[in-house]
Formats: C-alpha cells, structure tokens, sequence
C-alpha cells in the first residue's frame, strides 16, 4: 500500500502542525502543571474545522477520512498529548461512532452543534469493574413507556466534566450477556445523570477525566442507537476504529521525543564533545527513529483499512490489525520516551523538560482501548480462528 499523503493530508497536516506550534507548545508545560483544559482551546479547534473530522458534510462535519483524524491526533499530540486525547474522545469516539451507527433523524439533532464546537462529547462504556472485560458491563437500561430507566456507574470517562453527548452502552438484557447490550445517546441534561468527580491522573493532566453517574436516569426510547440488544457489533466496531485511530497519537509522542532528543544530543556538551558524537547516544537516536518509522506504516495501514471496513468495503484483517497498530505503538512510544528521558540525564528526570511529560503520558496508551495484554489476545485468537 502506497501511504504517501494526497495533497490534501499535508495541507490538513501542516495546518495543524502550525496550529499545534503556536497555540498549544507554550501551554503545554502550564497545561500538565495546573491539570487544567485551556480556556477557549475547544473554540479554537472548532475553528481549525477538526470537530467534527469524519463526519458526513451534511451533518455539519468536514467529510474527511479516518487517515486524516489520524495525522489531526498525531500533531496535536506531538505538542500536548492532553489535547489530543480529549479531542480524539469528542472527534472519533462521539462523533464518528454518531456518523457511522446513529439514524438520519439522530445525526441531524445531535451531530451539528457537536461539529461546530459548540458540544463537546464523550464515550461511556468503561465502568469500575468492567474495563478490559467491555462486554461485562453492569449498568443496566429498564423499558419503561417512552423511555429507558437507566442505572450505573462509567469509569474514566475522557470529556466526562463537559460533554454534553454521550455515546453509552447499558444492558436492556442481562440474561443475554454481550448479546443484550444496547448503545444509547445520552445527553447530560436528561435526568438522572451527573459527575461523581474529577478525575486525578499520572499523565494526560490537562484533559478531563470523569467517574459518571447514573441514577434513574431517563433515556427517551428514540435515543436509542441501532436496535435494542445490537451495541455489542457498534461496541466491537468502534473498538476496532478507536485502536487504529490513538496509534496517532503514540506517533506524535515519540516523534516529540525523537525531535527534542536529537537536539540536545546537538547542544548537550560532555567531556568537550557534543554527546551527540558518541556513539552509544547515537545508537538510542537510531533505535527511536528506526522503530517510529516502522510504527508510522503499521498504524496509516491500520486507518485506512478500519475505513474501509466501516464502510463496508476491504478490510476483513482490521480486527487484528487495529488491535496490533496500537499495541506496537503504545509500547514503542513508552520505549521512545523512555530513552529520551535518558539521553537528556538528569534534565530529563527534571518537570521543566518536556520528555518526562511525554513519558507520563504514553503510559496511557498501552492501557487504554484494551490493555497490552488485551490486544495480544486479540491478535492470537484471530491468528488461530478461536
């Protein structure tokens, strides 16, 4: 497969990049410090036109692909990987799930405002005991008239303190197991639901993170999405999609690390040598670039076969793929940082350098969208067809 951008990537790239370098690398030391969203930052998106990346032009989104969410996160992450992850939450995980499994009279209602800036949305799925084993999900959905009556808790929900649309998964029939799960839209005005608390975080400080609650909470039956008892396909689907789509933002991590590396290996002066000239630095630079370059084709091959298959075209290995994309990037982007810190010595180890923010964060991605050891499951049961 030829992964060389159209023209219209890298106008979509380098606008972001300049976007990312102006607006967020300033911030992004002050953003992780005060664990705080910057004021006006989701305006400033929505300007850039990205809100609403993948969606379909009639429901306000810019209709773009899924290749083009990907080089969105990758930049915005190789500045604040904080931003990156909730706007990855409100672009791809709310609105592209929306676009791709909601009804006409659904995405016309809910997509606009969300597209314009003017909602921010989230994925409530991950519950306290239900984390990799998604399908165990205990919050449950009762029919009641109109309405569902819905209880439960969701866990680590990104965008959970401002999101105004939910994309949640409850149970209608438990009896069923995975076969009675149902996806929802969930406003957060509807009543019943509220935010227990704020989350604190190792890394990605910066971008909301939530424990929601929900109590009695009355969903209309026509914010129902798809059939009832069938989120377990719009569940394992958007699963597949989000994997490849944060491998993105594991590229823009380790490509941060790898620019910021070779530049004090540059300047770094040790024994009346730049350190850049040793050759055991030289090897770290060399291993890091090696492995980006390698996670760059796995994780562009993964976006542009989770498209296809969302729409119905190629991409039967995407199960696996996706799930291997993020599973090689995750840990790559843990490794690159990891020997960042290390070849900046004891200024790595240091808050005011950027790598030990870097490192903190990639952490995430290897637990986030099903663990490491999820992935690997994923991948050898495919391998062997059980």
């Amino acid at each position: 497969m030829d992964f060389n951008f159209s023209d219209q990537h890298i106008m979509l790239r380098d606008s972001i990049r300049n976007f990312a370098a102006k607006e967020i690398l300033p911030i992004a030391e002050q953003i992780d410090e005060e664990d705080h969203w910057p004021d006006g930052m989701w305006e400033k998106l929505a300007g850039l036109g990205v809100m609403g990346i993948t969606v379909d032009e009639e429901y306000g989104g810019a209709g773009a692909d899924l290749l083009s969410a990907v080089i969105v996160l990758e930049e915005l992450a190789k500045a604040s990987p904080s931003i990156a992850l909730s706007w990855g939450a409100h672009a791809n995980l709310c609105c592209n799930n929306l676009n791709h499994n909601a009804s006409h009279e659904q995405k016309k209602k809910y997509l606009p405002p969300l597209c314009s800036g003017k909602h921010i949305g989230a994925l409530g799925l991950t519950e306290p005991n239900a984390g990799s084993d998604a399908v165990n999900i205990q919050t449950v959905a009762v029919k009641k008239g109109d309405y569902y009556v819905v209880n439960g808790t969701k866990m680590f929900i990104t965008n959970g303190t401002v999101a105004n649309t939910i994309v949640l998964y409850a149970k209608t029939d438990k009896e069923k197991g995975a076969r009675g799960i149902t996806a929802f839209i969930l406003d957060t005005g509807f009543p019943g639901f509220s935010v227990s608390k704020k989350l604190k975080k190792y890394g990605h400080r910066g971008s909301p993170t939530a424990e929601l609650v929900l109590e009695d909470c009355m969903i209309p039956s026509e914010n129902v999405m798809g059939e009832e008892n069938k989120g377990i396909h719009v569940m394992m689907s958007g699963l597949d999609v989000e994997r490849a789509f944060y491998a993105g933002e594991a590229i823009g991590i380790a490509e941060a690390c790898l620019e910021f590396s070779v530049k004090y290996a540059k300047e770094r002066v040790q024994f009346g040598k730049p350190i850049g000239t040793f050759q055991l630095i030289q090897a770290k630079l060399a291993d890091m670039y090696t492995q980006l370059e390698a996670g760059k084709i796995l994780c562009y091959r993964a976006a542009v076969l989770a498209d296809q298959a969302r729409r119905g075209g190629k991409g039967t290995e995407i199960h696996k793929l996706a799930a291997a994309s993020i599973l090689f990037n995750a840990e790559m982007a843990t490794r690159v940082a990891d020997q960042a810190v290390q070849i900046h010595g004891g200024y790595g180890y240091m808050l005011e350098y950027p790598v030990q923010r870097f490192l903190r964060d990639a952490k995430l991605l290897e637990i986030g969208a099903g663990t490491s050891e999820i992935r690997r499951l994923i991948i050898a049961r495919e391998l062997l067809g059980i």
